[in-house]
């Protein structure tokens, strides 16, 4: 009788590595596959099958004409692409063979990993074999293991692969028609003003172009902006030996309330008009406080990251794209070092949040962070993270936040100096929202001088609270400005 086998299918070679070490399997490597006793494991090396173009429908669509457009194709035509075509023979005659009885589809696990294995399984005809989906948080060997033992029956993800082909569907169908439309109906004339050879295409693309129309229209703003130049006037007072900055302004009870010379209510459209009140309070030897108010504040840890706010950070940071960025945390994903970076979750799932220590525990091995990570297990600070606002179920579609396993700490040598930055971003944002708030004494004061009210707000730290665990080792000291004692006029621009 023939052994049965289990097909795992990953998308990438160095995550099917993964998968046979997390299985302890004593596999021996095949051209693209690897094969044991009892099992199989391929990779697909990402999209093994494409759309096709309209030519393919039709010879006479690959002339671009008005007359053959719109394209919408009643049942849409998919390829091997090219470059692809042996990887894709090997996996789709390890799906066909008879000692093969259960599929675990391994690709990532989100809609395009799902639509990468769909398309495979599509254009190799596979019937008759039980189909499982692995879906995991990490590539931490608990994980993977979880994954599998936890797998669901392929037919639970059907909707996500709908999702995926109509999304494939839209793209194609605004990509294909509209830059068409665009280039038949500009071409010439942007052949003309850029005076070239060939006429150029103009691309249109789902995300593309919106993107483009956004920075379009924000560079039009900058250019019709006109600059319109107002004067502040700011005073300094002392009591004792303190001293402080405070701002004017023209309240009920002002000579300037309400007076056509201002701008605003904190500024002169003249800079005459603003040495006349300081000529007007400059001489008075006294000033009387008719407020003083003080109030504490609490600023709670930033929520996790999930991609958009990591490349956000990182492109402030670093000045990188967001490409970059995600290059970085697939890499920091596939080395085990975080969880899945294609998530829009900012928070945790309660069944994370109740195994939180283990990532903690291995976070004390992480040179930078080791005493933070020590001192939320000594003290505790991670029991009440499942009811804090971090965690929310109701937020979580396919995953949740990025955050660090806790593990893979023997590839960190091998990473690049700005792979190791993003992680330490990752790392300190995690272990920030076990720690109390960020406390502040807030004070405010209302000054009077000769009828006129100057305002000032003083905030100083009162607790750190989490924002000691955010000191990056990559910036240096900032050095402070000097402050001014004077009384001075300011030129202010609007924002």
């Amino acid at each position: 009788m023939q052994n049965k086998k289990s097909l795992y299918i990953a998308e990438k070679p160095s995550v099917a590595r993964e998968f046979a070490k997390a299985l302890k399997l004593n596999a021996a490597g095949r051209d693209g596959y690897m094969e044991a006793d009892d099992a199989l494991i391929t990779w697909c090396v990402g999209h093994l099958v494409t759309m096709s173009y309209p030519e393919v429908y039709s010879a006479e669509l690959k002339r671009w004409s008005f007359n053959t457009l719109p394209f919408i194709p009643e049942e849409y035509r998919y390829e091997i692409i090219e470059a692809s075509k042996k990887q894709f023979g090997i996996v789709s005659s390890l799906m066909k063979r008879d000692d093969v009885e259960t599929i675990y589809v391994c690709t990532d696990s989100g809609r395009e990993g799902e639509y990468i294995y769909r398309l495979v399984e599509q254009m190799s005809g596979v019937s008759g074999k039980t189909r499982r989906r692995v879906w995991i948080d990490s590539q931490t060997e608990e994980e993977i293991l979880r994954g599998i033992r936890e797998a669901k029956d392929l037919s639970e993800y059907d909707d996500l692969s709908a999702a995926a082909y109509l999304r494939a569907q839209e793209d194609y169908l605004m990509g294909i028609n509209f830059s068409r439309v665009l280039t038949l109906k500009y071409g010439n004339s942007i052949q003309d003003y850029l005076k070239v050879q060939k006429r150029p295409v103009v691309a249109v693309g789902r995300v593309m172009t919106c993107v483009l129309g956004i920075v379009v229209l924000r560079e039009r703003e900058i250019r019709a902006f006109n600059k319109t130049p107002y004067f502040k006037v700011y005073g300094s007072f002392s009591a004792g030996e303190d001293s402080f900055k405070a701002q004017w302004k023209a309240v009920e009870g002002s000579k300037y309330f309400g007076s056509p010379v201002l701008y605003k209510d904190n500024g002169f459209k003249k800079r005459e008009d603003a040495e006349a009140l300081i000529n007007l309070v400059k001489d008075e030897p006294e000033a009387e406080v008719v407020k003083c108010e003080k109030k504490t504040e609490k600023k709670n840890a930033p929520l996790l990251y999930n991609l958009a706010e990591l490349q956000n950070v990182c492109s402030k940071f670093f000045k990188i794209s967001p490409d970059e960025t995600l290059k970085i945390a697939q890499e920091l994903y596939e080395k085990k070092l975080t969880t899945y970076p294609r998530t829009d979750a900012r928070v945790l799932s309660t069944a994370v949040s109740k195994e939180i220590d283990k990532n903690l525990r291995g976070l004390t091995k992480y040179p930078l962070c080791a005493d933070f990570a020590k001192e939320v297990l000594d003290k505790e600070l991670y029991k009440g993270l499942a009811k804090s606002r971090y965690v929310n179920d109701k937020q979580i579609t396919d995953h949740y936040a990025i955050i660090p396993t806790g593990q893979g700490f023997e590839a960190l040598r091998g990473l690049s100096p700005l792979s190791a930055k993003v992680y330490e971003l990752i790392v300190r944002r995690f272990l920030a929202v076990f720690f109390p708030p960020r406390e502040f004494l807030k004070l405010s004061l209302a000054v009077k001088v000769a009828g006129e009210s100057f305002f000032a707000a003083f905030r100083t730290v009162k607790e750190e609270g989490w924002n000691k665990v955010m000191q990056y080792s990559f910036f240096g000291e900032r050095r402070k400005r000097p402050r001014n004692r004077r009384m001075m006029i300011r030129m202010r621009r609007p924002t």
